[in-house]
């Protein structure tokens, strides 16, 4: 079968490669070179790179307009395959292809519709997530389902750990749907409008960390935005990145350390040698096992509190 396969990121990246292998990909779609780094030097996306390693022609207009349809057309594509391509399909574009569309979505429609289902679903403390073929629909993520898959969460995984596992086998179930496609075996179900569920773009505001919070939702932050935006607060006028934590109840940090006497959320009330530093929260201590102050390495506890002694005692928060 003749795809057009549109993508930016890593997690497209391996799909196209899984999809190359097994269909005839007329050429990619992707987003067009972006300057990055400090010397703005202009960036390709993975999907682009995996795109030229393959040798297949890569696409990148900035509108999708009659001329890049007329293009698409020309390469007489049977079917549009998305993963993560970042811009939104019109009715016209997907009338080039004759068998439609379909889209790979991290998440168990019609839960998370939207760009941050991996995010949301670590964020949230949920204990399953999957991947969906879904069929390409103009409104976003809700098309038929094709194929699904659960994923187990263990309660350990970040966003970037969780994001390659789902980049594997999303892979693998998206050349299923290919091969059921063109073989005309695929059943298409409608989405449950009950279930429906939403998740937005993330910036960096999300990753600021509000110490009245529980400390199970904080430590699920250091996870749910790593590597981005982050789970970060503020420190003597000065950004902190809490990269690793776990929780610990008041009376095991009492066991533990005769100075967790308690105080108000965001004090930093000792170390435990064994957990790390804790920390006051609205709802049990926080255990910060590695920490990253603003223009500095990524440090563990240890090494962090021999360079800023005075950070016993300190309360954190606004910057």
């Amino acid at each position: 079968m003749r795809i057009l396969f549109a993508g930016t990121p890593e997690i497209a990246a391996v799909s196209l490669r899984a999809a190359a292998a097994s269909h005839t990909v007329a050429a990619v779609l992707t987003n067009p070179d972006r300057a990055a780094g400090r010397g703005r030097g202009l960036h390709v996306s993975p999907v682009k790179a995996a795109a030229l390693e393959l040798g297949l022609p890569a696409l990148q207009p900035e509108k999708l307009d009659a001329a890049f349809r007329d293009a698409a057309r020309g390469l007489k594509p049977e079917l549009l395959v998305s993963v993560a391509y970042g811009k939104i399909f019109g009715p016209r574009f997907l009338e080039c292809f004759p068998r439609g569309g379909i889209n790979l979505h991290p998440s168990l429609l019609p839960r998370y519709r939207g760009p941050s289902p991996i995010n949301a679903a670590i964020l949230n403390g949920d204990s399953e997530t999957g991947i969906t073929i879904q069929s390409l629909a103009l409104e976003m993520d809700a098309g038929d389902i094709i194929l699904q898959e659960r994923l187990s969460l263990t309660g350990k995984e970040t966003a970037e750990s969780l994001t390659r596992s789902a980049a594997q086998r999303g892979a693998v179930l998206l050349v299923q749907a290919l091969d059921l496609i063109a073989a005309g075996k695929e059943n298409r179900v409608a989405q449950d409008p009950a279930g429906v569920t939403y998740c937005g773009l993330l910036d960096r505001a999300q990753g600021k960390i509000d110490w009245k919070s529980s400390a199970a939702h904080i430590e699920r932050m250091t996870r749910a935005f790593d590597p981005w935006p982050g789970a970060w607060t503020g420190f003597q006028g000065l950004s902190l990145r809490i990269i690793a934590a776990g929780t610990l109840s008041a009376g095991a940090a009492d066991s533990n350390n005769k100075d967790a006497d308690g105080g108000c959320p965001g004090k930093v009330l000792g170390v435990d040698t064994r957990e790390g530093i804790l920390i006051q929260t609205g709802d049990g201590i926080l255990a910060v096992r590695e920490l990253q102050l603003q223009s500095k390495k990524a440090m563990d506890f240890a090494s962090f509190l021999n360079g800023v002694r005075e950070f016993t005692g300190s309360v954190l928060g606004d910057i």
